[in-house]
Order: structure tokens, then C-alpha cells, then sequence
């Protein structure tokens, strides 16, 4: 991005960063009350673009709440906001909340939505840490488990993550592995998890995890490249044996991890079969997208 001001999409208008303001009486900010999306742009082309703002609509539905604004119209203020930061490379978050009410829960108390859009330039997640593998821990935090809150509902609320988060800074780790409420290998803190055994790749069942739009891929990724890829419930014991462990979400891309509890994984990070997955993944991101500017 240039040296030119920071702008901030906020209600059908693109504002500067100091003046992008909501009430202190909204209830996404009093309650965690709203959806949001994190979304990339590689090389002037925004990764993806239709399956995250399906995701962000399919939450908002299960909550109640209605966007303002149709879906093209929601992807058009995306574009818009990125092209208005002469970004190439971004992160975008889009944040959905319920709006300004009073200090009940009652969101009828909320009559109008208020919708923000955020890009900015982004660094990769874990650093220089995608060739050497990262380190995680597994959280003592449960994941909260479906009977209490679909985890497919992207929600503003990431209590339950963050307290995750905190223990792997705690342990002096990069991040948190969650189990479930059963105890199987569940997801990280902003990431879902992938084990692979005797050259098959395996991933949770969607019953307990956020339906990662970058997990999906890989899968396809996996299946193009002629990899064994199934879902199942994975044991701590099996994630603590595995051949070799990698996380995939839209920030964190594709992060092979190196030990998990102190445990080395693997021979050699990343291994051989993650390293063909990444390798994909990013020749992906240079040719698939919408396009942000006219080419």
C-alpha cells in the first residue's frame, strides 16, 4: 500500500481509519453480537471471494441477523475497499454487527446492522516459519461443543479461542490445538488441523469445527495431486504419532508444525507430503481469484 491514507469501508462509506467509528452501544461490541470473514488478496486477485461471502451470509442467517445489503453488493464494497487502498496483497476483514441498541441482549433493540470492511497489507501468519515448522500445544480449553453453539457460525464472540490462544503464548508456543468435547483432535485457535499417516491425509469431521474455506481446498488439492484424503475423528495419541502435521486457514495458509507438546513430529518439517500441499496452494493463490483491478 501506499503512503496515502488508510480507508475503512463503514456503511456504505469508505472513511478514513481515525474517523471509522461505531457506537459504544453496539452490540457486537457489548455482546460479541455479530460475523465477521477474514478473506486474502494475492497479486491484485481476492482468493475465494464467493465461498467467504457465503460463509459470512450462511452465519448471519443462523443468528438473525440481515445484511443490509445483497451479496453483490457485498462483494462490490470488498473490491471497492481494497482498490481504494491500492492493495495487491491483503488481508480483508469484513465484520457484520448486530448495531446499536441499549444495554439489553435484546437484539430488536438493533435496528440497522452495521457493516465494516478492513484491508490492509499482511504478512505471512507464522513468519519464516513455514520452512522449519511451527510449535503448538494442546489447549486445556474445550472447543465449545455443537449442542451449545454451531461452530459453523463465524461469530464475533472468540472468547473461547482466545483463552486457547493465551495458553499456547503462555507455553511460549505459536498456537493452540482444541479437542473436542469428547476429547478427539478438534481445530487451532484460528486454524483447522491436518494429520497425515502412511501417506493418507486425514481432518476432523465438520461436526465440531468451523467449516474452514482453506481446509476444503486443500482437500481438493489432495485429490487433484492423487493423495488419500479422508475425514475422521483423530485420537491425541494419533496426532502425537502422525507422520507429519500441518494447520490451513486464510491467515496461517498452509503451516506445517514441527512439535506438538514437545513432541517432534515427523522426520523431517515440512515433510514431504505437506511441502507438495503448500507448493500447490500457492501456485493456486497466483492464478485463482477475483480481480480487484481492471487487467
Amino acid at each position: 500500500m501506499s503512503e496515502r491514507e488508510q480507508l475503512i469501508y463503514l456503511n456504505g462509506e469508505l472513511v478514513p481509519r481515525e474517523e471509522a467509528k461505531i457506537s459504544v452501544y453496539d452490540h457486537g461490541f457489548l455482546y460479541g453480537d455479530g460475523v465477521f470473514e477474514g478473506i486474502r488478496a494475492y497479486d491484485g486477485r481476492i482468493f475465494k471471494l464467493d465461498e467467504h461471502v457465503d460463509r459470512l451470509y450462511d452465519s448471519a442467517k443462523a443468528i438473525m441477523l440481515e445484511i443490509p445489503m445483497t451479496k453483490e453488493k457485498m462483494k462490490e464494497a470488498i473490491i471497492e475497499t481494497v482498490r481504494a487502498n491500492e492493495l495487491r496483497d491483503a488481508y480483508i476483514r469484513v465484520v457484520v454487527s448486530r448495531g446499536e441498541g441499549d444495554l439489553g441482549l435484546d437484539p430488536e433493540k438493533c435496528p440497522e446492522p452495521n457493516v465494516v470492511i478492513i484491508a490492509e497489507p499482511m504478512e505471512p501468519l507464522y513468519g519464516d516459519l513455514y520452512e522449519k515448522g511451527i510449535e503448538v500445544i494442546t489447549a486445556s480449553v474445550r472447543r465449545i461443543p455443537p449442542d451449545a453453539l454451531d461452530p459453523k457460525i463465524k461469530s464475533c464472540n472468540y472468547l473461547n479461542n482466545i483463552l486457547a490462544k493465551i495458553q499456547a503464548n503462555l507455553a511460549g508456543a505459536d498456537e493452540a490445538i482444541m479437542l473436542d468435547h469428547e476429547g478427539y483432535v478438534c481445530e487451532g485457535t484460528g486454524d483447522n488441523v491436518f494429520v497425515v499417516e502412511d501417506g493418507t491425509v486425514y481432518t476432523p469431521p465438520e461436526d465440531t469445527i468451523l467449516r474452514g474455506i482453506t481446509r476444503a481446498t486443500v482437500m481438493e488439492i489432495c485429490e487433484e495431486l492423487g493423495i488419500p484424503v479422508e475425514e475422521k475423528r483423530i485420537t491425541l495419541g494419533e496426532l502425537y504419532a502422525a507422520d507429519e502435521v500441518f494447520l490451513t486457514g486464510t491467515a496461517a495458509e498452509v503451516a506445517p508444525v514441527r512439535k506438538v507438546d514437545g513432541r517432534k513430529i515427523g522426520e523431517e518439517c515440512p515433510g514431504p507430503i505437506t511441502r507438495r500441499i503448500m507448493e500447490a496452494f500457492r501456485e493456486l493463490t497466483k492464478k485463482e481469484g477475483t480481480p480487484v483491478y481492471e487487467e
